[in-house]
């Protein structure tokens, strides 16, 4: 059965980083795009990055930029977004999601959604 797993997630202090990796399962993830999005429970879902099936294409959020990278092995089948300097507004549930068209999922287009790992940021 296809699916996405992320893990990574924890707590840190601010100015801290942390490591998210997607791993897929069932299917090849070298064939679609691979993007990232937050949650904070009650408040819309945020697009955070997201990365072309070749690797040569990524797109960021502006409150991101500059701190988040995103990259992939697909030897591995695997996704992932480095998270440097954290802030207390990064605090989120943070989900990875997979589609065939590296625009449209970045806007939420997806064929594959993960179940989410949480982010705490705090002193």
């Amino acid at each position: 059965q296809p699916q996405l797993v992320e893990s990574g997630g924890g707590l840190v202090q601010p100015g801290g980083s942390l490591r998210l990796s997607c791993a897929a399962s069932g299917f090849s993830l070298n064939t679609y795009a691979v993007a990232w999005f937050r949650q904070v429970p009650g408040e819309p879902r945020e697009s955070v990055s997201c990365i072309s099936m070749s690797g040569t294409s990524t797109l960021y959020a502006d409150s991101v930029k500059g701190r988040f990278t995103t990259s992939r092995d697909n030897a591995l089948n695997t996704v992932y977004l480095e998270m440097n300097n954290l802030k207390p507004d990064d605090a989120a549930i943070y989900y990875c999601a997979a589609g065939p068209s590296f625009k449209r999922l970045y806007g939420g287009d997806y064929t594959y959604w993960g179940k989410g790992t949480q982010v705490t940021v705090s002193s």
